[in-house]
């Protein structure tokens, strides 16, 4: 079945017996047994509702993976994803992720006694120099956030096959519309289905999609133990979201690429991190593994002050935590996204005081242009 296709009907599963064209939600905590030892398929919803399968279902036919798990939030899906791991594991990350994941590996995870070093995960080099025989995971964003640094996942899928280790991609800029990890040899994905899967910055989602067997036991098992699963009524609503999602993704990514080049030759912007530019130094991998590069930009301005001031005279432009959205979003990641993460560490990634992160919404191209004049100029 087409991609687009899939987005809209989803799985072949029936819904009900109906005939109802929209999934029933069903907002029920338990099910009866048929009988002693009989089940329907359901038992008790922190284990399965049928609304959220139905969901889960679409989101691993999507992903080519062998299942997916709904959970009520990304930062769900990852406090459980790192319920896999033991004390004295060790994990490598890009070192340029949302600041919430490393929020949770330099407080929780590593209080549980798992450790985490940061690479550059975009090269291979530094990758292999940071195993050591207690290496357990390598954990990518790519696209990065707020960086947009691009890593070759098919290039790290041989490295963690020959050492033995899970190799996790966060998937949420380019969800699996312009990009499929699990294609490319990784083993587990994540999205925050908050964002481009939900699309309408209405609920909170997250997910984890498993490439194999083995893999799901391992997360239905700390799934249903931990119960941070999504609820019905907001499986629905991404659902619904997913309906669009391909129609979206096109959408944004064209209003994106206009407003990239458009930034590029603004005086007082003195940087762009798109990696649909062919400036971008990971373009080739981009071009390589992925079939489109999303909607998500960071800029650098030429000073704190007009910063502030672009965050403060937008108006069709919300400032506001979050992406992926039909509505555009501007976010000023040193005091929202990344604000808990130690100033040397931004400061080295490139995450300063002019540095903003722009989700390009579904609005007109023109006017989403003429809200950033009033700061940027012509």
């Amino acid at each position: 079945m087409d991609f687009k296709t899939l987005c809209i009907h989803g799985t072949d599963r029936p819904h009900d017996a109906t005939g109802a064209v929209s999934v029933p939600i069903y907002q029920s905590a338990t099910f009866a047994h048929p009988g002693v030892g009989q089940s329907t398929g359901f038992d008790y919803s922190r284990v399965q509702n049928p609304t959220r399968e139905h969901l889960e279902k679409t989101i691993a036919d999507l992903e080519h993976g062998y299942d997916a798990l709904a959970f009520s939030s990304g930062m769900a899906a990852i406090a459980a994803l790192l319920e896999l791991f033991a004390p004295g594991d060790h994990i490598l990350a890009s070192d340029d992720l949302y600041g919430g994941s490393l929020r949770y590996f330099f407080s929780i995870s590593q209080k549980n006694g798992v450790t985490v070093d940061l690479v550059n995960t975009s090269d291979i080099r530094q990758l292999k120099a940071g195993l050591t025989p207690e290496t357990k995971a390598v954990f990518i964003e790519t696209p990065t956030n707020p960086m947009m640094q691009v890593s070759d996942i098919a290039e790290i899928a041989r490295l963690t096959k020959e050492n033995n280790l899970l190799f996790i991609v966060d998937n949420t800029f380019l969800t699996p519309y312009f990009q499929r990890p699990l294609d490319l040899g990784a083993d587990i994905i994540i999205h925050s289905g908050t964002k481009y899967l939900g699309g309408h910055n209405d609920t909170l989602a997250g997910f984890l999609v498993a490439a194999n067997k083995e893999l799901s036991e391992k997360l239905r098992y700390i799934y249903k133990t931990v119960g941070s699963c999504l609820a019905p009524f907001d499986s629905w609503l991404i659902i619904r979201g997913i309906k669009t999602l391909a129609v979206r993704m096109e959408k944004q990514q064209e209003n994106a690429f206009i407003l990239a080049e458009w930034l590029d030759h603004q005086k007082k912007v003195k940087a762009v991190y798109y990696v649909g530019l062919p400036s971008h130094p990971n373009y080739d991998i981009s071009l390589k593994q992925s079939s489109g590069f999303g909607a998500m930009i960071s800029f650098e301005v030429q000073d704190e002050k007009t910063a502030i001031e672009l965050l403060e005279r937008v108006s069709l432009i919300q400032y506001a935590e979050s992406l992926g959205g039909v509505e555009s979003l501007i976010t000023y990641p040193i005091l929202q996204t990344h604000a808990d993460v130690p100033e040397a560490q931004r400061l080295a990634n490139g995450i300063s005081n002019r540095l903003l992160r722009l989700s390009v919404g579904l609005e007109s191209i023109n006017d989403l242009i003429e809200d950033l004049k009033t700061t940027l100029g012509g």
